[in-house]
């Protein structure tokens, strides 16, 4: 329970301000009883006194044995209850009354009530005077019974239970709303901090006091906001970090998964020419021809020098950057070049070159690498479309954008091997492959250079072969 008590805010403070309360009601009350029946008695005592000043003025001018009639009527006031006489030796003398008032009946109902027990508080005074025509001085003692005074405080020992329930209640009551009111606010602000403490922003203190609660409240909001915002900003930093290791890895990865296959690449070319040129040094068999071996290991000397060029260009791709110069050029005279370069080996397969090709389309990009995407896409669809067949060249400038399209008659490739077309090294048909002089890795520096443009290299078959295109975002007239 004394634990409940310590950990409890709202416990301290109804506990405490009951206490306070309580002892403030009792307090109160007790202040009360003492100091109204002494105010009472303090009234009736001057009272008192004040008859018995007017009494014995009266009584100085008169004689003794006539002032009988005075002490009658000053005995039948209500708050008078004895009388007694004394000279000035001492001794009680009777009263000179009619009735027979005085002194031994006074003093026997003085008797009297001090006999029945009631606890009446009695009020006396002494008085010195002399009678008219008299030198004796006499004392009159003056007594009366405040009996209201001892109602007052029985009437306070009636009420006294009742008093201390109202008091015990009210406290209590006044304590819970109280304390209520003082720690709601506090308990809330001590929730919003348990919360901000587990990083739950999904909460707003209410700004509508103006005390310094209230204030409290508003800073906190406006804390929650910025501590949110923060945490937004530093969870997408994280994530795009993280993204960027990701990536990162996965480069170095590629990186390495390349410049292994390159070193593999590389050693079946330098083995065929270090054979053939061993063979021929040490004149075996077919090798004794040196003319024929020579020329393959020619064809072979260009193949590899091909393969280290385009090697050295995916190298530039992944170090430069965005560091190539770019500038505006048309594209149109570029394609019609290359496309004279090959009239003789499209002409030598019987081809029908079909281009579909605007006056002109300016691009914004590099001029070298995008060379090498126009040669390489033309170049594999004259290389590998069977002879007689037919290629279609296209260039479509349409809302700002250009889409160049070649498709070559007769060719088509399995849906398994489209997607890895984009692969370094990687050949639909190797022998082939190998027969035409091809590296495997010109269509993977297609993509390399489009994706620096913004853009990517598309394949598909189509009914009369297969399709590569393209589409440049960024053109500059046409």
């Amino acid at each position: 329970m004394r634990k409940k008590i310590k950990g409890s805010l709202f416990a301290k403070v109804f506990l405490i301000t009951a206490a306070m309360l309580l002892c403030t009601a009792l307090s109160v009350f007790a202040l009360l009883a003492f100091l109204m029946p002494k105010t009472y008695s303090n009234r009736l005592n001057a009272a008192l006194d004040a008859q018995a000043e007017n009494f014995i003025s009266e009584l100085e001018q008169a004689a003794f044995s006539e002032s009988g009639g005075l002490f009658d009527q000053f005995l039948q006031n209500t708050e008078i209850d004895a009388v007694a006489l004394y000279n000035s030796s001492g001794k009680q003398v009777p009263l000179p009354t009619e009735e027979f008032y005085g002194g031994e009946e006074a003093v026997a109902e003085q008797s009297y009530a001090e006999e029945s027990g009631e606890n009446v508080p009695v009020l006396a005074n002494s008085y010195y005077f002399s009678f008219a025509g008299s030198s004796q001085r006499y004392m009159m003692v003056v007594s009366g019974r405040a009996e209201q005074i001892a109602q007052l405080r029985q009437s306070f020992q009636r009420i006294l239970p009742l008093l201390i329930f109202l008091a015990i209640l009210l406290s209590f009551a006044m304590s819970w709303l109280y304390s209520h009111m003082i720690t709601k606010p506090v308990l809330e602000l001590s929730q919003v901090a348990a919360q901000m403490s587990g990083l739950h922003f999904q909460w707003k203190v209410d700004e509508g006091r103006t005390d310094e609660l209230g204030t409290l409240g508003k800073s906190l909001n406006k804390l929650s906001c910025n501590l949110s915002a923060t945490l937004a900003d530093l969870q997408s930093a994280k994530e795009k970090l993280e993204a960027d290791m990701e990536r990162e890895k996965q480069m170095e990865q590629e990186r390495t998964d390349f410049f292994s296959a390159v070193s593999h690449e590389l050693k079946t070319p330098v083995t065929v020419i270090k054979g053939q040129l061993e063979g021929m040094l040490l004149g075996i068999g077919i090798y004794k021809n040196h003319e024929k071996y020579l020329a393959r290991s020619l064809e072979v000397a260009n193949t590899l020098e091909t393969m280290v060029q385009e090697i050295l260009t995916i190298a530039r791709l992944g170090t430069s950057g965005g560091d190539f110069r770019k500038d505006h050029f048309d594209c149109i005279p570029m394609i019609q070049s290359y496309l004279d370069e090959t009239e003789d080996l499209a002409a030598k397969k019987e081809l029908k070159i079909h281009p579909a090709l605007p006056s002109s389309a300016v691009l914004y990009g590099s001029r070298l690498l995008l060379e090498k995407v126009f040669s390489n896409l033309i170049g594999n669809a004259i290389l590998y479309s069977p002879p007689g067949a037919s290629v279609w060249i296209s260039v479509d400038i349409q809302q700002g954008q250009m889409e160049f399209s070649v498709e070559n008659e007769g060719a088509h490739i399995e849906e398994s091997d489209i997607s890895k077309l984009f692969e370094p090294f990687y050949r639909v048909e190797q022998s082939r492959s190998r027969e035409t002089g091809g590296t495997g890795l010109g269509l993977y520096i297609v993509q390399e250079v489009l994706r620096k443009h913004g853009s990517a290299c598309r394949v598909c078959n189509t009914q009369r072969g297969v399709e590569f295109a393209f589409c440049i975002p960024e053109v500059q007239g046409g």
